[in-house]
């Protein structure tokens, strides 16, 4: 008997998975837990690395230099969204960067008000993920895009322009609000690693192309980074990975990219993080400490790890970069 949901080339068709209206949800992440800048206590951080590596974004940013911030999916998570719109619009950071799950994670709490699915019960019936809302309009804004040639992350903010009526939290959206401020905010995508892939709509050549846009869009932040700054929070792999790519494109084609400031941002206690390693020590395969820390740095530059929770980084980034 013929299976209805494989195709003659021996695939599965999408066109049967059955979604869910994401109001049924119970969220882990809401507006009303964000954090706000100016309101919420921060846990005080003394660290003098960190200390130079604010002043060097100052000096960055002084000196017309770009401050680029490339981020996992957990710190829109720790609710620190306002942090980094703060950031923006104040001028210190010039082009933000992220993987899928990141974009997906503001383009909820813009339109839901929540965010973050308890996947352990979910993935058991397989709901997890299958949530209409979000994947059919993210969908549909990057199917949009890619018929306009705009990235993935100009894709959804003018999706949003276009629909403000299903955004009433669009003002705490972080790749909303890097695009008013002329900031681009770009998201490199690993095909099959996000919710909005297992929807039906899903398009994954208008996918492909728009992540493709914005990799240009990096590639051009990097080439302009000399005497400037990048700093990492939390991506393990797509960050370091880009990243490094970036840089040799850069370099190829003759880009001055050799003092450059690096930090990586982690919970992962990497001890004497400059030291050579070999093929048998675990941590040689830790992408960020060679792509991002090391290994850029070689002809001039400076690199960080840094082993902190980001609701203690990211607060502490932004005091001290405000501080007179």
């Amino acid at each position: 008997m013929k299976d209805k949901n494989v195709t003659t080339e021996g695939q599965l068709d999408f066109s049967n998975i059955k979604t869910y209206p994401v109001k049924e949800r119970t969220n882990l992440v809401t507006i009303a837990n964000m954090r706000r800048p100016d309101n919420d206590a921060v846990e005080p951080w003394d660290n003098a690395d960190f200390d130079e590596l604010v002043s060097r974004i100052k000096e960055a940013r002084r000196n017309g230099r770009p401050v680029i911030l490339s981020m996992g999916a957990h710190v829109i998570k720790n609710g620190l969204s306002a942090y980094l719109i703060e950031l923006i619009k104040r001028g210190f950071v010039t082009h933000i960067a992220g993987n899928g799950a990141g974009s997906i994670h503001d383009f909820e709490l813009a339109f839901n008000g929540g965010t973050s699915e308890d996947v352990p019960t979910a993935i058991e019936d397989g709901s997890f993920g299958m949530w209409e809302e979000t994947g059919s309009r993210m969908n549909e804004a990057l199917q949009s895009g890619a018929a306009q040639r705009l990235g993935y992350g100009e894709s959804l903010a003018t999706y949003i322009d276009r629909h403000p009526e299903y955004f009433p939290y669009r003002n705490d959206c972080v790749f909303y609000q890097a695009y008013k401020y002329g900031v681009p905010a770009t998201y490199h995508i690993a095909l099959g690693t996000d919710i909005i892939h297992q929807h039906p709509t899903v398009d994954f050549a208008a996918i492909g192309a728009c992540s493709g846009v914005d990799f240009r869009k990096i590639c051009y932040s990097v080439a302009q980074l000399d005497g400037g700054v990048f700093m990492n929070f939390g991506s393990g792999v797509i960050g370091p990975e880009v990243f490094l790519k970036a840089l040799s494109i850069a370099r190829n084609l003759g880009y001055d990219v050799f003092r450059i400031t690096t930090a990586n941002f982690d919970l992962i206690d990497l001890g004497d993080y400059r030291c050579k390693l070999g093929y048998d020590n675990p941590q040689y395969y830790y992408r960020p400490r060679k792509n991002i820390v090391n290994r850029p740095t070689s002809l001039g530059g400076k690199g960080w790890h840094f082993c902190v929770d980001h609701q203690i980084s990211i607060p502490n980034l932004y005091l001290k970069l405000t501080q007179e």
